[in-house]
């Protein structure tokens, strides 16, 4: 009776001792809620709002010289990268055949000058001869219209020459402004020809120290641009270097490429150092609004919806008015109704909303990424 009470006992004993081991097992594996959500913290700092585009740095004024004479480059005193003068010589064309031209040209012009004092001296005679009754009126009037073809015929011999010594002084290529050589088209035996059009020889940035951008701007964000606005950029020459510029002008004939509208907005850059160079692409940031010490939340808090049966549970409401966010309180998620301000894509302003500094919000929980993954796995192809 004894062994078999003394066995009884045991069997509850080890029961109970199982049924602490299971309960303990259970409790030690369920997750917590740290476990089951991510959060982040509500923080103060600031938020700044800015439109990013890229650009192209150009100089402030870029001249193209050109010929006005064809011919064949007999010098160029100039090479890429050369600061030049204005007036400056750069190049020379062959003179010969222009230099001859102007020679015939200027023979052509006294040709012109003597036969002009000849016709002159015969009309002078004729007017005293049809004084005296020796010639008609007829005679005299040849001899007026002698004299006008030959003035004429001295005019253009004059044009001639200016037109022929205008073309020699051509062909001596010189800056028109004052700046640095940043192209050369030329060789030296080079034929250039002008007959159609303007061949360019030289390119010729007026002042490297003082550039322009120019920024390819979406029409979605050219309405909060303004002239005289600050902005930033940089270039992959000097990345971790952040330089300055400011807003120009903003040109109003759009680009349309493949229905896509852009404007074209000019800053005024100040290249002190000279190490910006034309050409350079410039990622620009716009900074549209900047807030300081604002109290401000992650973006993700904002795009989480808790799952349906959590919802359920908790009495959440998954359509609110407004914007909504869930703080973990309690181990257990509390909708939180906020107004929320402007944003830089990574952290969001919180202009009013019973939020605090240090409040846990929701960014996501492991029931809704279950569900996710439940219901992309429950998918299946259907088969006829």
């Amino acid at each position: 009776m004894i062994r078999r009470n003394f066995r009884t006992l045991s069997f509850i004993l080890l029961f109970l001792l199982l049924s602490a081991i299971v309960y303990g097992y259970t409790r030690s594996h369920q997750p917590s809620a740290k476990e089951i959500y991510k959060t982040r913290l509500v923080d103060r700092g600031d938020v700044i709002q800015v439109i990013s585009a890229n650009g192209t740095l150009t100089p402030l004024e870029l001249v193209n010289v050109g010929t006005q004479v064809s011919g064949t480059v007999a010098k160029i005193y100039v090479d890429f990268n050369d600061q030049v003068k204005k007036g400056q010589i750069l190049a020379e064309l062959d003179q010969a055949l222009l230099r001859a031209q102007l020679l015939q040209s200027e023979a052509n012009y006294q040709s012109a000058q003597a036969t002009l004092n000849i016709t002159q001296n015969k009309a002078l005679r004729g007017r005293t001869l049809l004084q005296k009754g020796f010639i008609s009126k007829e005679a005299l009037d040849d001899l007026e219209q002698q004299l006008v073809l030959a003035k004429a015929q001295v005019a253009i011999s004059k044009a001639t020459v200016e037109r022929d010594r205008a073309n020699l002084n051509y062909s001596v290529i010189r800056s028109p402004i004052s700046g640095v050589v940043v192209a050369r088209d030329i060789n030296v035996g080079q034929t250039v020809a002008a007959n159609f059009q303007t061949p360019i020889l030289f390119q010729i940035a007026k002042d490297l120290y003082q550039m322009q951008i120019n920024i390819s701007v979406a029409e979605a964000d050219i309405g909060q641009i303004q002239t005289t606005q600050e902005i930033t950029f940089n270039v992959d020459a000097f990345q971790e270097r952040e330089f300055t510029a400011s807003v120009k002008q903003i040109r109003l004939n759009p680009t349309i490429q493949e229905n896509v509208v852009t404007y074209n907005v000019v800053a005024a850059v100040e290249n002190r150092d000279g190490i910006l160079l034309p050409g350079m692409t410039a990622n620009v940031r716009f900074v549209i609004n900047h807030k300081r010490d604002v109290l401000r939340i992650s973006n993700a808090a904002l795009r989480y919806k808790p799952s349906r049966d959590e919802a359920q549970i908790s009495g959440v409401n998954q359509a609110p008015q407004g914007t909504q966010l869930y703080r973990l309180k309690n181990q257990a998620q509390q909708p939180v109704q906020v107004t929320t301000g402007v944003t830089d894509g990574h952290m969001t302003e919180i202009v009013s909303g019973d939020l605090n500094v240090g409040d846990e919000i929701i960014v996501s929980d492991s029931k809704s990424s279950k569900s996710k993954e439940s219901s992309a796995s429950n998918f299946r192809f259907r088969m006829f």
